[in-house]
């Protein structure tokens, strides 16, 4: 008999190892053992791959020949050693994530562990650290266990905390550890994002503990859907003043930044090593947020007017978006970099920060929605995502466009304008040259105004060189803002899409009559809980982008007026010399 299976619904693929399925569609089955919850089979199109064994019912007909044998055992490949017995399906590779080459913006994935710069003239050997202060030094993150992946489990995320914190409405409930005849299985990728993330671990019930209620993080529904609750006390933050500053006696230099907050008007001084702790610790802390990627670091050049120059207004971008977000402004780690002044503080606010524990899967329990808010569905968030994923693509093509246009265009400014403009002038330098043999008196005016009209093209093709600056510069270092952020939104829909494939699978089960209900209404709960912070997330990305790109398109058009007037007003000059002659 040969093994064969109908789907029961569509799964799209979304990691290396897996297949898509179409709804009605019949595979040929490898084996009828599943893994963990996970078949492999061939579909229709000749793909094979793995699927979820319960988007699927198996389907017993005649066959001409035995079906697709499973691959042999390996016994040196490592990826088999965890597997069950009999079972000899190898795991799925890790995904492979969207790679972004544009300048200045680093392809990191935000799902990753975040990999600090190599400390090539940041390091942290200064005053205001220490050894021992270092996350290396300090209790691992969850999930993170010496740069590798662990599995999450419950116990990892039971906290022990004072009783006069609250509990989130997300805490798992003694009903969802009841025993039932199925339960949701976990994914048999452990690399995708939706795992490492500990959204999994979430959604499945698995983490559990008290939240303060300073840590409390309230998405409501607002006008245009679910967005984040925004921050009464909104601030900004000015970066300026970037100087070199010394130590051990002058061997060693670094630039040093000016900060001022305005809701404290207490200037603060940092380095760039501090804006790249403070990246590495929000990576950790908001798996379902983008966060703003700060200037890559450079290992040459690092001192020169320019390259500082450039730096400080990526800062700048990057402060403003950071001040912008309800929820990454009000972060104890960005308020701790705005404000402390004292050495001691700190160095004790850094290990507070280190040792938070609402990092990673314990930071969904901190998300909470406001009383009465309405369930979402989930095919209306998974066609909120689609059109999101389309949007996002699209803009991301139209970035990767504009970037490279503008900054050509810049270099023929600054090279080919330039020096055509001159070429002109000195072409008019050499005729009223020619003129100044003739020593009549009444040409003397007219020589002069070819002179004028030879030095008034000059100008402007330094005028040229210099214009980049002022419109073309600032829309570039604005396209690489957002290049980070479309760079991180992959991830942050993975883990929205795991979460919704969770709830798929428990409400097969309800169907089917092997999961209690209640179990299944907490795993919805809790994915809706994800569907609220996703969705507020991307309703940010949109509100700040047409904030910049309003604001950046302006100042672009008005300095580009500016120039063209500056132009015309000197060659009205020259035009009147002649009118004189």
């Amino acid at each position: 008999m040969a093994l064969r299976a109908r789907a029961l619904y569509d799964f799209r693929a979304e990691n290396p190892g897996e297949v898509s399925l179409r709804e009605a569609e019949v595979l040929s089955l490898c084996s009828e053992q599943d893994i963990e919850g996970w078949l492999e089979g061939v579909n229709s199109r000749g793909e094979r791959g793995l699927f979820p064994a319960s988007y699927v019912e198996i389907v017993r007909a005649e066959a001409a020949g035995p079906p697709p044998p499973p691959p042999p055992l390996p016994p040196s490949d490592s990826r088999y050693a965890n597997l069950p017995p009999g079972g000899y399906e190898p795991a799925p590779a890790p995904p492979s994530y969207p790679s972004f080459s544009y300048p200045g913006v680093s392809a990191r994935p935000a799902a990753l562990p975040y990999q600090h710069s190599q400390p090539s003239d940041d390091d942290w050997d200064d005053e205001w650290d220490d050894s021992s202060s270092t996350a290396a030094d300090e209790a691992p993150a969850p999930g993170y266990y010496g740069g590798g992946f662990h599995d999450y489990d419950s116990s990892r995320y039971r906290m022990s905390t004072p009783g006069s914190y609250s509990t989130t409405a997300s805490t798992a409930t003694a009903s969802s550890q009841a025993k039932g005849s199925a339960t949701v299985s976990r994914n048999l990728n452990r690399f995708s994002a939706f795992v490492k993330s500990g959204g999994e671990a979430f959604v499945l019930g698995e983490v559990v503990g008290f939240v303060r209620d300073g840590d409390k993080l309230c998405v409501v529904h607002g006008p245009h859907g679910p967005e984040w609750q925004e921050n009464p006390y909104p601030f900004g933050c000015t970066i300026d003043e970037p100087t070199k500053q010394t130590k051990f006696k002058g061997m060693k230099s670094y630039i040093s930044y000016r900060l001022l907050p305005s809701h404290t008007g207490q200037a603060v001084h940092r380095r760039y090593k501090h804006f790249d702790w403070l990246y590495a610790r929000l990576l950790e802390k908001f798996p379902v947020i983008s966060v703003p990627r700060i200037p890559e670091k450079q290992a040459t050049g690092r001192f020169e007017e320019d390259f500082i120059s450039k730096r400080r207004k990526g800062l700048v971008w990057w402060m403003d978006h950071m001040c912008s977000h309800p929820v990454l402004s009000r972060c104890d780690a960005f308020q701790h970099f705005l404000t402390c002044s004292d050495e001691k503080a700190w160095k004790q606010g850094k290990r507070k920060c280190e040792k938070d524990e609402m990092v990673g899967a314990n930071f969904f329990l901190t998300l909470t929605t406001m009383p009465g808010a309405p369930i979402l569905e989930p095919q209306e968030v998974d066609a909120k995502l689609d059109a999101f994923k389309s949007f996002a693509k699209r803009m991301d093509e139209g970035v990767l466009l504009l970037n490279q246009t503008a900054g050509e265009f810049a270099r023929k400014q600054a090279s080919g304008f330039k020096k055509e403009y001159q070429k002109v002038g000195m072409a008019f330098k050499g005729l009223g040259q020619a003129f100044e043999i003739d020593q009549q008196a009444f040409s003397g005016g007219l020589n002069r105004a070819m002179s004028f009209t030879a030095d008034a093209y000059d100008a402007i093709g330094e005028m040229f060189a210099e214009q980049p600056r002022q419109d073309l510069d600032p829309i570039m270092d604005l396209l690489a803002v957002y290049q980070g952020h479309l760079a991180n939104f992959p991830d942050i829909i993975h883990v929205q899409k795991g979460a919704l494939t969770k709830v798929r699978e428990s409400k097969k089960h309800i169907e089917e009559g092997k999961m209690e209900l209640q179990k299944a209404t907490e795993i919805q709960e809790r994915c809706n809980i994800i569907s609220y912070a996703t969705l507020a997330e991307i309703q940010h990305f949109h509100k700040i982008r047409v904030r910049d790109f309003k604001s950046q398109m302006q100042h672009f058009l008005q300095q580009q007026i500016t120039f063209f007037q500056k132009v015309t007003l000197k060659l009205e000059e020259a035009l009147q010399k002649y009118d004189a002659a």
